[in-house]
């Protein structure tokens, strides 16, 4: 769909489910692909993974998926590729991420997510780049998200829909990437509403309460994959030290910078951790 055009996950009365669904008959007519397996949404300084986990079939613009839009954030390609893995199976990789603070409403936040579902994916596999508040993690380190805290005040769930979050970031999956990496550490991501950085005060707020992460994508999204029986895989690329940790000014330059640092080493570990899925 092109995105001059009304979305329909604006739309009040709209289904969700329907339109995700709808979005999954467009993937699959145009890569031809009927079912795919696993999904992946590469955050900033993920997206070499792509090129390294199989061979891409299929590349189709994100505009041309019902609900999906270009991409407002630097580092997202606006891409859906298909791609086959040597085992077989099938990834959907989703380079085209809506941010909840671009300002169109969470459904059109997780509709990347509930499209995946629609299209088959029983595993969601989730990135980003974000900032650390452990003052050991350099830029470009892989963080393994374990828990999260949601600091949007928001949720992908509408009405009387009680999803169990308690073990939402998957121990399994995090026992195989540990396998594949055993140095990889493991934290709890903060999700903030953005696109301002965190103040240093709000830093300490979130390490007050549990956090090690702050970025502002992948919580909601996550609450959605679960709400959809998706096992879900959470990990952060650390870009900075989050605000008041690192003694200079953040920026998203530096964070775009840090991403193409480590491109070509998270994705080779993210590669060979879904080979191993």
């Amino acid at each position: 769909m092109p995105e001059t055009h009304t979305n329909p996950l604006d739309a009040a009365t709209a289904d969700p489910f329907e339109i995700a669904q709808r979005a999954a008959d467009d993937i699959a007519r145009l890569t031809g692909v009927e079912k795919h397996d696993i999904a992946l949404t590469l955050g900033s300084g993920w997206g070499r993974a792509a090129d390294l986990i199989g061979e891409t079939t299929a590349t189709i613009s994100a505009t041309d998926v019902t609900g999906f839009s270009k991409p407002a954030l630097d580092g997202h390609v606006g891409t859906l590729r298909s791609i086959l893995l040597e085992n077989g199976t099938r990834a959907l990789v989703i380079g085209a991420r809506t941010h909840y603070y671009e300002g169109h409403g969470v459904r059109r936040v997780v509709h990347s997510v509930r499209t995946a579902a629609a299209a088959g994916a029983t595993t969601m596999i989730l990135t980003n780049g974000a900032g650390g508040i452990k003052d050991h993690w350099m830029p470009g380190t892989p963080v393994l998200i374990s828990d999260h805290i949601n600091l949007t005040s928001d949720s992908p769930l509408e009405g009387a829909t009680f999803v169990d979050l308690t073990d939402l970031y998957s121990q399994r999956l995090r026992d195989i990437a540990h396998r594949i990496d055993p140095s990889l550490d493991e934290g709890v991501y903060c999700q903030f509403r953005g696109p301002h950085y965190e103040t240093p005060a709000e830093v300490q707020m979130a390490k007050t309460l549990g956090g090690h992460i702050v970025g502002m994508s992948t919580a909601l999204e996550a609450i959605a994959a679960r709400q959809a029986g998706m096992e879900v895989l959470g990990m952060s690329l650390i870009t900075n030290l989050a605000a008041g940790i690192q003694a200079t000014p953040l920026s998203h330059e530096e964070v775009i910078e840090a991403g193409r640092a480590a491109e070509a080493e998270i994705g080779n570990l993210l590669a060979r951790i879904v080979t191993e899925l």
